[in-house]
Order: C-alpha cells, then sequence, then structure tokens
C-alpha cells in the first residue's frame, strides 16, 4: 500500500487537457510537483454523447511519461469488467508503473444510456461492483482462485504475475451514499466521494468507520481522499457562474447546478479556496484530487495556480 502517515496531506490532480496531450501533462504534473495523476471514464455519456475516453489506457501513457506521480483512476467503472480482465489489466499496469497505481472505482448510473450500449442492467450495477471487487482481490492475492457469485463465477483461475504493491494496489471507492460508504468499508482501502460539503465529508467518515466496525475491519491504513472541483477567479460569484456552466452539462440537465455548485466548490480567489479546502481537511480528508471546473482556456493556468500558490498554503500544515 501507498506510503504516508495517518496526518500526512497529499494532493494530485485530474486530466484537465485532450488526450493526446496525456503524456506532456503527465510529465509537467509530475515537475509540478503534484503526486497523483487522475483520469476517469465513461463509455456513452449521454445522447447525443459527450467526448469520453477509458481510464486504464489514459493512465498507462501517464505511466510510460513519468517515474514518480501515482496513477490514479477517478473513477473506473467497474461494473463494465469482468473481474479476470480488471485484474490483469490493472496488474499490468501496476507492473508497468513501478507500483504506481491506485485505483478509484464506482459504479456510475447517471447514464443509464452506456449501460444498455454495453448490454448491462443498469439496476445491477451495484451488485455486480460488490462481486467484482471481492473476485478481484482474491485473483491479484491467491491461486486457484473458485469463486461463485449471482454474475461471475471462476474456477480455478490463477493470474501470474502478481501486482508489485503487496497485498495488491489500493481500492478508493467513490459514491456519495451509504451504499457506497458500505462498499468503502468492506472492499476498500480508501474513500473519495464528490459533491460533498464539508459536514458532509465528516459523517461519511464517521459512518464508514461504524459500517467497518460492524464488519470486524481494522481502518487503521485506511486513505481518505476527496475529490474537489475547484474554480479559481477573482469573486466567489464569477467562479460559482464559471464552475456552473462547466459542470452542469455533465452532471443536471435542466436549471439549479448553480447553488450546487457554490455548496460543493472550491470557488473563487486562491486564499478563499484554501479556507473551504481546510474545511475538508478538518472533517478527515488526507489525499486530495482537484478537477479544474474552469473556462477551457484556463485549465492550464488552474494547474499551475494549484500547484505553485494553493498546495503550498499546506506543505507546513499539521493536522489533527
Amino acid at each position: 500500500m501507498e506510503p504516508g502517515g495517518e496526518h500526512q496531506l497529499h494532493f494530485g490532480a485530474g486530466m484537465a487537457l485532450g488526450a493526446a496531450e496525456t503524456a506532456s501533462q503527465a510529465r509537467w504534473m509530475e515537475d509540478l510537483g503534484y503526486e497523483y495523476f487522475a483520469a476517469g471514464e465513461h463509455y456513452m455519456r449521454g445522447n447525443p454523447p459527450g467526448p469520453t475516453h477509458a481510464a486504464l489506457p489514459l493512465l498507462a501513457v501517464a505511466a510510460g511519461a513519468t517515474s514518480k506521480i501515482r496513477l490514479l483512476s477517478s473513477i473506473l467503472l467497474v461494473p463494465f469488467y469482468h473481474p479476470t480482465v480488471l485484474a490483469k489489466l490493472t496488474t499490468t499496469l501496476d507492473i508497468a508503473s513501478g507500483g504506481r497505481l491506485t485505483l478509484g472505482i464506482g459504479i456510475g448510473g447517471e447514464f443509464p444510456v452506456e449501460f444498455k450500449a454495453a448490454g448491462l442492467k443498469v439496476n445491477q450495477r451495484g451488485r455486480r461492483t460488490n462481486e467484482c471487487l471481492e473476485a478481484l482481490v482474491r485473483l491479484w492475492t491467491e491461486s486457484n482462485v473458485n469463486f461463485q457469485g449471482r454474475h461471475f463465477q471462476l474456477e480455478d483461475v490463477t493470474l501470474t504475475p502478481s501486482p508489485i504493491q503487496q497485498p495488491h494496489p489500493p481500492v478508493w471507492v467513490s459514491g456519495r451514499r451509504d451504499a457506497a460508504m458500505k462498499r468503502a468499508a468492506r472492499y476498500g482501502d480508501g474513500w473519495m466521494p464528490y459533491f460533498y460539503d464539508p459536514q458532509r465529508y465528516r459523517d461519511s467518515v464517521d459512518k464508514i468507520h461504524k459500517f467497518a466496525e460492524s464488519g470486524g475491519r481494522d481502518l487503521t491504513q485506511f486513505q481518505w481522499a476527496y475529490f474537489p472541483y475547484i474554480s479559481i477567479y477573482p469573486t466567489v460569484e464569477e467562479a460559482a457562474d464559471v464552475a456552473a456552466e462547466a459542470l452542469g452539462g455533465r452532471y443536471l440537465h435542466g436549471g439549479g447546478f448553480r447553488d450546487i455548485v457554490k455548496n460543493y466548490c472550491l470557488l473563487g480567489p486562491v486564499d478563499r479556496c484554501a479556507s473551504r479546502l481546510q474545511e475538508y481537511i478538518d472533517a478527515g480528508a488526507r489525499h486530495i484530487v482537484f478537477s479544474v471546473a474552469c473556462r477551457k482556456e484556463d485549465r492550464e493556468s488552474h494547474l499551475e495556480t494549484i500547484a505553485k500558490e494553493l498546495i503550498p498554503m499546506f506543505k507546513q500544515v499539521t493536522t489533527d
């Protein structure tokens, strides 16, 4: 598992440029000092669909262009994968990158059309994910795996070689609801929600601890992450307008997204974003992975501002 003390802070960011610029962005982010390079995925985001890519190929390109930065899927849609295939793909990436993979996972569902396109039932995505995760960890760590589930059946499966990271790459569970928290407590090595305010993040930490305790799970090495959208502009109002425009079409069809943005995003000047971020850190977040919600022409400057102005504010911070 990834090293780092309980109170240490770690920072990364998601892809902000096009897929063709993956290698150059990953090298640049590593030079800027980011600890995570993150990429997400969808298969068909709406109809007509917006442009999308698959996470693991992007992370593989980033791996070949870098030597230190960790590779985070943010997030990989587990319902679309068979556990044997996912185990092989992730093990290969972990080995090829020298043990730098963190597997961020979720179940999707906001775009039912992509499930239909893959011949999947959207209402089965949670159960498929739980089964896949249970089998995945066994395939990473055991030989002669036998598994009998509702969606997946394995008989005497051994995958070699094993991942470099031992016992396996960290799995960060993403989501917003109790079912995702239960998934994190049972199958995950970390928790990475999105669109949370600080109090809801704190509540989720408490809930996951309770779920883990009831299941007899020790969370000592558990990694508490957060995926904040950030919009850095001279005023909170301008930042909120830009973030709502950038994110509204991605997550919500119709109006009302500006209020959501103001509740959940880091908005405004750098100092104001830092103050809001501190609230999440106080609530328990230790691995912060930024996603820029800005004008297209401001994406590179946002990544640079975060690295050179925002993150240094926290480098000497001692958290309780």
